[in-house]
């Protein structure tokens, strides 16, 4: 059984008054908590039950602080199945931040473009996603705390989210898609041949993490929105090999647009729980 409590604990000690929204910094998103005047900041190394990240690009730090005078807690870097982790410790932070109150998760990540308008530097709202390649993070006895066995799953992105978060990049002139996104197992890249299927599928965009993370947030009753910034083309569309290069290269180039966004979300959410 997992020990949630000791780190609802360990956290409600170090955070007196935890914000409603918890956002996900996914690869290359990282430089967004320097947005953030910071209040508090904890190691992922010092939380009881928080794994460790293994990719550089996720710092692996847990910040409390204000966006433009709206608080939220920022888990700088996530965990991914292909770090060799079980589904059930990747979700471990959403199902504790949500014991603790928490009632919104802004997930980010960076994906691989399938369909033909996403192209590397699009910003793309989650509008579903198939996540079939992974294991179901909620396989298992079921913890009634969080959710009922056999969850809905019509509305994980929450539509009246993406609704109000298109209208605001619309007035700011901000160009943002919708789209299916797909969770691989990864670490390696997939092949033509697998992008191909996805694309007959209907993902718009692929990527390595999320899903799950998606899945155990809805099934807690959260409201649950996605930005992701196509930063590459899928094996096979590109002409030339995939690096994770390019990952960080494509969000520098689109930053000031992604901050942008990512601040609306953050203002949205916000509101929404006042």
């Amino acid at each position: 059984m997992i020990d949630y409590d000791s780190c609802v604990d360990f956290l409600s000690r170090k955070i007196a008054d935890i914000p409603n929204t918890l956002m996900i910094l996914g690869s290359g998103f990282s430089k967004y908590a320097s947005t953030m005047k910071i209040e508090i900041e904890i190691p992922y190394s010092e939380i009881p039950g928080f794994l460790l990240t293994t990719n550089e690009s996720h710092p692996g730090n847990l910040l409390v602080g204000e966006i433009k005078e709206n608080r939220v807690v920022v888990m700088q870097g996530r965990f991914h199945f292909y770090e060799g982790y079980d589904v059930k410790n990747i979700i471990f932070p959403i199902r504790v931040f949500r014991l603790m109150g928490v009632k919104n998760v802004i997930l980010t990540n960076a994906s691989g473009g399938i369909s033909p308008d996403c192209t590397p530097g699009t910003l793309v709202l989650v509008k579903d996603h198939i996540s079939s390649l992974v294991p179901n993070c909620l396989r298992g006895q079921n913890d009634e705390r969080f959710g009922v066995r056999f969850p809905d799953s019509s509305d994980i992105y929450s539509k009246e989210a993406r609704n109000e978060i298109l209208r605001r990049c619309s007035a700011l002139g901000i160009e943002i898609k919708e789209g299916v996104y797909i969770q691989t197992a990864g670490p390696s890249f997939e092949t033509p041949a697998e992008i191909r299927a996805y694309g007959l599928l209907g993902a718009d965009i692929v990527g390595m993490s999320t899903a799950c993370e998606a899945i155990a947030a809805s099934h807690a009753g959260m409201q649950v929105s996605c930005l992701s910034c196509v930063t590459n083309y899928a094996s096979g569309i590109s002409k030339t090999p995939l690096t994770v290069e390019e990952i960080d290269d494509t969000i520098r180039n689109i930053y000031p647009k992604l901050e942008t966004v990512l601040t609306e979300m953050v203002d949205y959410f916000s509101l929404r729980s006042e």
